[in-house]
């Protein structure tokens, strides 16, 4: 068997310092990740618990499987923004009665609920997961809909996540809803629009609008039990498919429903049984450079993710700055593209074309493991092609239909990305490690390129050139392209599905492979016209 062999030294400097660095950045995640668990904070917890209430993500937990693994998805969204990290929301991967589902949970302890604009991009971004993946939607409702001071922003895109619940249902994905508590304005149009209603007694509230806009648009007089309770919407409207008389009996009515769906998997199952690598993923902290412009060897990642440490390289000799090859990862078949120097010349391009050419021709997910400074530039390399061949690379990522899988190990700079399989590229799933960067370029060479044009422009002009200005221009730029470039930020802004522990990545690509199985797997042999 073609089995990794590891270089990696655990006793040296380097990998000691890597370590460090790593933990650190982990131990700032985990700081972040525990705010969000605290919903909106001690005060609105605590008077959410003497309502006799459960919190969000005690409401997911009783709903999944015991012991099953749940994927929880952009848990820091709205990072770095005016809005509250997390966006107030729940989203996550999650099995019920055995089927994997999408489960979404407003947090009413944040802003009660209400959809900011983070949460409205979250939402979709779940939606979007049922779909391409065919897995059932499962919202655990309690939202006093929009965020009336930014309803400017809100309005026009939280209107998609409606069109999306009901193209669920239009394609044959089950759309259940549980309500949990009001169900107001737009946010009664998430059980309006859904396959299945759970409502429970005394607690659900669904109205288009409550008895205090109601008394001013008609003058009627109306309580909010008669004008949207669960036994008026079980008895009279029919808005209710199901009557629970309490939060638990709601989730036991939602399970005894996904169990009731007959939600038979398109795709195959694993090929074989899930053997563990010969070696130790707690390494993993160590591989990736402290310093991004140091490379490594993604093998070595690599001999920590896939079944058995087993890889069949493809064309190892050729296009050396790109690693690709074919691999199992919990049993599924996978070829893998990992970035190794970083930067992809033409060879690399050539090779990764053909290669994901390989995969769809054989119903073959893709992995994308992304390290990379971008495609190389120069006169030499203009002149070999370099724009021709990255086409080749990205035209080939952009029209593959086997589904797409990556994650940010370290840098994603420029068209690498897109080449790589970045977010502008559909893969199914995208997740990043705390020490990865993603920028259209690194700071120092994107303000050296506005230095120079700057200098290029005073000299054509006949002026002097300010070296005191430029210098602070570096340096403020320097400044915005490194914190704009942070894994934090950009999670915050949902470019990614969330920031992972390296040690997690391979149990988090196995949870990732089994639900796009959900799907029918199948390759295209129809791509763009390659310019040769």
């Amino acid at each position: 068997m073609p089995v990794l062999t590891s270089n990696v030294d655990v006793r040296s400097d380097t990998f000691q310092a890597n370590r460090a660095s790593l933990l650190e950045q982990l131990a700032e995640h985990d700081r972040q990740l525990a705010l969000v668990n605290n919903g909106g904070g001690d005060k609105y917890v605590e008077r959410h618990r003497k309502r006799g209430k459960l919190l969000a993500r005690e409401r997911v937990e009783l709903l999944v499987d015991e012991g099953s693994p749940l994927l929880e998805l952009s848990p820091l969204a709205a990072w770095g923004t005016d809005f509250p990290v997390g966006a107030g929301m729940f989203t996550g991967v999650g099995v019920i009665e055995g089927v994997e589902c999408v489960i979404v949970a407003n947090d009413p302890t944040v802003r009660g609920g209400t959809s900011t604009t983070s949460t409205v991009r979250k939402n979709l971004r779940a939606m979007e997961i049922s779909r391409a993946n065919r897995m059932p939607l499962v919202n655990l409702v309690e939202s006093g809909g929009a965020d009336l001071p930014h309803q400017a922003e809100i309005f026009i895109p939280g209107g998609q996540s409606f069109h999306d619940i009901t193209a669920l249902s239009a394609a044959g994905i089950p759309t259940i809803a549980l309500v949990f508590g009001n169900s107001t304005a737009g946010g009664a149009y998430v059980p309006g629009m859904s396959d299945y209603v759970v409502m429970i007694d005394g607690r659900s509230k669904v109205f288009l609008g409550g008895p205090p806009l109601v008394k001013m648009a008609t003058g009627e007089e109306s309580g909010e039990e008669s004008l949207g309770g669960a036994d008026m919407h079980s008895r009279v409207s029919g808005l209710a498919d199901y009557f629970a008389v309490d939060e638990a009996d709601a989730l036991r009515l939602g399970r005894q429903i996904v169990r009731r769906l007959n939600h038979r998997k398109l795709g195959p199952g694993p090929r074989g049984p899930a053997l563990p690598p010969r070696y130790d993923h707690e390494e993993l902290l160590g591989i990736v450079s402290a310093d991004l412009r140091q490379p490594f060897d993604p093998r070595d990642v690599l001999a920590r993710l896939v079944d058995d440490s087993d890889f069949d390289e493809f064309k190892p000799r050729f296009g050396p700055s790109l690693v690709t090859g074919f691999a199992e990862i919990h049993g599924y078949p996978v070829g893998v593209l990992a970035n190794h120097h970083g930067v992809l010349f033409s060879e690399e391009s050539n090779k990764a074309a053909q290669f994901i050419q390989l995969a769809n021709q054989t119903d073959t997910p893709l992995v994308f493991l992304q390290n990379t400074t971008g495609y190389m530039v120069g006169k030499e390399y203009e002149q070999r092609g370099i724009i021709k061949d990255g086409s080749k690379m990205i035209n080939a990522v952009s029209n593959s239909t086997v589904p797409h899988l990556t994650v940010n190990m370290a840098a994603s700079y420029g068209a690498g990305n897109y080449g790589m399989c970045g977010r502008g590229y559909g893969p199914r799933f995208l997740f990043t490690w705390p020490n990865a960067k993603t920028a259209v370029m690194g700071p120092q060479q994107l303000a050296g390129v506005l230095s120079i044009v700057a200098r290029a422009s005073a000299e054509s002009m006949g002026r002097p050139f300010d070296e005191e200005a430029d210098a602070a221009m570096r340096a403020m730029v320097e400044d915005q392209i490194e914190r704009e470039s942070l894994a934090l930020f950009m999670t915050g802004r949902l470019y990614d599905d969330g920031i992972i522990d390296p040690r997690d990545t391979r149990t988090v690509l196995g949870i990732c492979l089994s639900a796009i199985h959900n799907n029918v797997v199948q390759g295209t042999s129809g791509f763009g016209v390659f310019r040769m």
